[in-house]
């Protein structure tokens, strides 16, 4: 597994450690209107599978994609990938925005799913990587456009360290 994915699911790991299934219902404030911890997994999940779709697509096709890079997605992967700044109070899109009906799950069964979610992106990610080259801004994202394959791990890392910030913020509220 690539670094910045070993990282994401150490850290990842660690922030949901201990947590019991009453425990990763817990949200900020106490406001139902903000995600809990499990659904922050469960948004992290979905942003993995979408990317999956994206690299599969890409490979199964077998060419990288010919968009270009347009100015404001160039100041945002500066800004995301390169300084690691991901920012705050934008509202994920519908195909990631987590369901609100999952039974409640403990931190073991969500620290088992991240784990086998971001081993699955490694697969995906390094298989466009082989196929198009590390160089090459072979897969776009939604809204930053094409990216390489180191990209798209910095992206995940710095995404990853953006929902971890509000888990361990969660935590240090309810004293978990």
């Amino acid at each position: 597994m690539i670094r910045d994915f070993e990282t994401l699911r150490d850290e990842l790991d660690q922030s949901l450690g201990g947590l019991d299934d009453r425990q990763t219902q817990l949200r900020p404030g106490g406001d139902p209107s903000r995600w809990n911890i499990q659904q922050i997994v469960d948004h992290l999940l979905l942003t993995y599978a979408a990317t999956e779709d994206a690299m599969d697509a890409r490979l199964q096709k077998g060419t990288p994609t010919k968009a270009k890079l347009t100015l404001a997605q160039q100041v945002g992967q500066f800004t995301l990938v390169r300084a690691g700044y991901f920012p705050h109070g934008r509202k994920a899109p519908e195909r990631v925005a987590p369901k609100l009906d999952h039974p409640a799950a403990p931190a073991g069964v969500l620290i088992a799913n991240v784990d086998a979610a971001i081993l699955q992106l490694d697969r995906k990610v390094s298989a466009a990587e082989k196929m198009f080259g590390g160089k090459s801004r072979a897969v776009s994202h939604m809204m930053l456009g094409p990216m390489t394959a180191g990209d798209w791990r910095r992206f995940h890392l710095v995404h990853g360290r953006h929902h971890i910030k509000q888990i361990s913020d969660i935590r240090a509220e309810y004293g978990v």
